[in-house]
């Protein structure tokens, strides 16, 4: 550990910060004095990531053991499961106040503004009406999250859905725009570079979902401008000759992917019965 530490004291001491304001308009500029950096990891740097994880490690031991944590980086979310109104609001208060008292512990701060309570729940229970405070601070409740890119809401996956369609449809007029000046051969690398890529993140939560059909529409819609076809011309054919897999045979080859490997989340596994009988909150942190 020592040359380690040496290294890591070496690269997080001694940084200095200041703040430049500029004007456009009067043409000027002001500029404050250096401040030295006394906490925190460089922003946008490669071991900053590495560094918080290590630093918030030992987070899931503050915690109650019917508290489900996930870590990532800055972005904490923690899953609390009960059939009982009065259980799960105890259950949501006491997590807070551990976590609280870990945040002070290790010198961090709960950004309140951007912590979230979302309800996952069956058809079968009603909503529970969740009133959440910590000290002077107000918990909100909402529909949807975001989470490592995805719009999580209540399993319906509306909202993840409707956020990428701008997005596909940005890259079909992009495709629109280039297919002029490009080979054939190079069409199919800008639709899995603009296209595909938003389509297939996430896809084996969100495939399964009646609003999905809107996603296909847009990839049949690509398919159709690299291949110069109109508007009602089938699509089947130009799958096949492109080589590209529809959304709904992409969504069942993600499935029997992780049924073949079995390695999508199988530290959850052991989770995700309660959390398929009982009515589920999640509770997104944020650190400031």
């Amino acid at each position: 550990m020592g040359k380690a530490k040496l290294l890591i004291e070496s690269y997080l001491s001694n940084r200095y910060q200041r703040v430049q304001l500029t004007n456009s308009m009067l043409n000027c500029t002001a500029v404050s004095g250096w401040t030295e950096v006394k906490h925190g990891v460089p922003q946008g740097s490669v071991l900053g990531p590495l560094l918080i994880l290590l630093y918030i490690n030992d987070l899931p031991k503050a915690v109650s053991n019917n508290v489900f944590p996930i870590l990532f980086a800055d972005d904490t979310s923690e899953l609390i499961t009960s059939h009982n109104v009065s259980e799960f609001q105890n259950g949501i208060t006491t997590s807070l106040h551990q976590l609280s008292e870990w945040f002070q512990a290790n010198s961090l701060t709960l950004n309140f503004s951007k912590t979230l309570i979302l309800q996952f729940l069956t058809k079968s229970p009603n909503y529970f009406d969740i009133n959440t405070t910590h000290g002077n601070n107000h918990i909100s409740n909402t529909n949807h999250i975001k989470f490592l890119g995805l719009y999580i809401d209540t399993l319906t996956w509306n909202t993840h859905i409707d956020n990428i369609l701008p997005k596909l449809c940005s890259a079909c007029f992009a495709m629109r725009s280039v297919k002029p000046y490009l080979s054939q051969q190079m069409l199919p690398k800008i639709y899995y570079s603009y296209f595909h890529s938003i389509m297939s993140y996430g896809i084996i939560f969100w495939g399964q979902s009646a609003n999905s059909i809107k996603v296909f529409r847009l990839q049949k819609r690509i398919l159709r401008i690299m291949m110069g076809c109109k508007n009602r011309d089938s699509c089947t054919k130009l799958f096949i000759s492109l080589k590209i897999l529809p959304l709904p045979s992409q969504y069942i080859f993600c499935l029997l992917f992780v049924v073949k490997t079995g390695n999508c989340f199988p530290q959850t596994r052991k989770y995700i019965p309660s959390v398929l009988d009982n009515t589920t909150i999640c509770i997104s942190l944020r650190l400031i």
